[in-house]
């Protein structure tokens, strides 16, 4: 019989990364109201997200990837989009991409999506499935 898997029942965590780590702790805790349980400079900044470690890696130089790296299943995405553009979120209008006005895009299957950025430019996302 085989062995059950390693990584089937441990849980997962995330990363993502600032080249600021004062700029990063402000967007990520005090904008997108993260709570940040711990500062391990000059590596990373500690998040508990719902119970999941957000680790916040501090890389000088870091350029961001072009894709989404992390994002946040929502009950209400026109909710969530609301709230975060009052916090000073600003969403992303992506070229050919049908998006509505607050630019939340609906998917074949259902799921609607929209994307924004942190100050590092990572790409980020909230859906409603």
């Amino acid at each position: 019989m085989p062995s059950p898997p390693v990584l089937a029942s441990a849980k997962i965590m995330a990363f993502v990364y600032t080249s600021d780590p004062a700029r990063g702790k402000a967007f990520y805790r005090d904008t997108l109201g993260l709570r940040l349980v711990e500062e391990e400079l000059p590596y990373a900044l500690v998040f508990d997200v719902q119970g999941i470690m957000l680790r916040v890696g501090i890389l000088p130089g870091l350029v961001p990837a072009k894709h989404t790296v992390l994002g946040w299943q929502v009950p209400d995405i026109v909710a969530a989009v609301k709230g975060l553009e009052q916090a000073g979120v600003k969403f992303e209008r992506y070229p050919g991409m049908p998006q509505d006005v607050l630019g939340i895009m609906q998917f074949p299957g259902g799921a609607r999506v929209a994307w924004f950025q942190d100050p590092d430019g990572n790409i980020l996302s909230v859906t409603q499935l």
